[in-house]
């Protein structure tokens, strides 16, 4: 299971009136590791500008892995945090998780980011296998 879903959520979710702030508290307890890289990258990038802030750290477990897989391949999960943050978020290989700025100014460099031609030059022997 992904998500530690707590009883009041789930009966939230069967009578189709989930409060997204509740999924989003969700998330952030049932993913710590992915909530704290995204959360990290949303503060560097509101600090430091640029057009973008991303990590290029492999997690430090399979566990931490498996947290950003689940975050970032979910739709639901995904498209709540990018709201949460105020962020557009990519992700390439299994650690490499970017936030762009919500408006146009970064339209190209996220284009460029999930541009096949730049998922093909961040391989990497050592990232085979994540």
């Amino acid at each position: 299971m992904s998500l530690d879903v707590s009883p009041a959520l789930l009966e939230q979710a069967e009578r189709g009136e989930v409060d997204e702030a509740a999924f989003v508290d969700c998330v952030r307890t049932s993913l710590p590791y992915a909530w704290e890289m995204i959360s990290s990258l949303v503060a560097q990038l509101k600090v430091d500008g640029g057009p973008f802030a991303d990590n290029q750290t492999p997690p430090p477990d399979e566990q931490a892995r498996g947290q950003l897989l689940r975050a970032l391949a979910s739709d639901a999960i995904r498209g709540a945090l990018q709201r949460h943050f105020g962020v557009r978020l990519a992700f390439q290989n299994c650690h490499r998780v970017a936030v762009f700025p919500p408006d146009a100014s970064a339209d190209e460099t996220l284009a460029r980011f999930t541009s096949v031609r730049n998922q093909l030059l961040n391989q990497s022997p050592e990232l085979r296998d994540c």
